[in-house]
């Protein structure tokens, strides 16, 4: 096959892979996106096909795998892994917070709720959130590992009761 008749091959489909785009639920403009990622890596990848009559499933399987692995990056993008013994994975549903106005006040007045607490229950809980581990933070202060859990537990509870009123 030519690089015209490639071409035209591709440009044909178009229509087809952007309806086949709308189906895997993508908005209109995620759509189009997708489809030119799909031509530009057929169009890089020409030189791997091989013409045996099935240039059609040959871009719509790119089309899929482009669209998979941009789903999976973005779903890593918006996971966290809590650095506690349990290790959780946290989706992130917002874009960020930092673009909201009304987070910066948070930050302040959950920071301003923080230094109020008592030193006993402040300095684990701050050790806690900088990623220390129970064990760790237990060690370091030379508590139980038991005291340690039930005053992060503990300050966490004064630090809701505070921002609720």
């Amino acid at each position: 096959m030519t690089a015209i008749e490639f071409g035209e091959q591709l440009l044909d489909l178009e229509q087809s892979l952007l309806k086949y785009a709308i189906w895997l639920r993508l908005s209109s403009e995620d759509a189009k996106d997708l489809v030119q990622e799909t031509f530009l890596k057929v169009l890089q990848s020409r030189d791997k096909f091989v013409d045996n009559g099935f240039f059609k499933a040959w871009t719509f399987t790119i089309m899929r795998n482009t669209f998979i692995n941009n789903y999976r990056h973005n779903v890593l993008q918006n996971t966290y892994r809590d650095r506690t013994d349990e290790s959780f994975f946290i989706n992130k549903t917002k874009a960020s917070d930092s673009d909201d106005p009304d987070s910066a006040y948070s930050c302040i007045e959950i920071n301003q709720s923080i230094e109020q607490l008592n030193v006993k229950f402040r300095v684990p809980f701050i050790m806690y959130i900088e990623g220390y581990k129970y064990k760790e933070i237990a060690d370091m202060i030379k508590l139980k590992l038991g005291t340690v859990k039930s005053r992060i537990f503990i300050a966490r509870k004064l630090l809701i009761n505070h921002m609720q009123r």
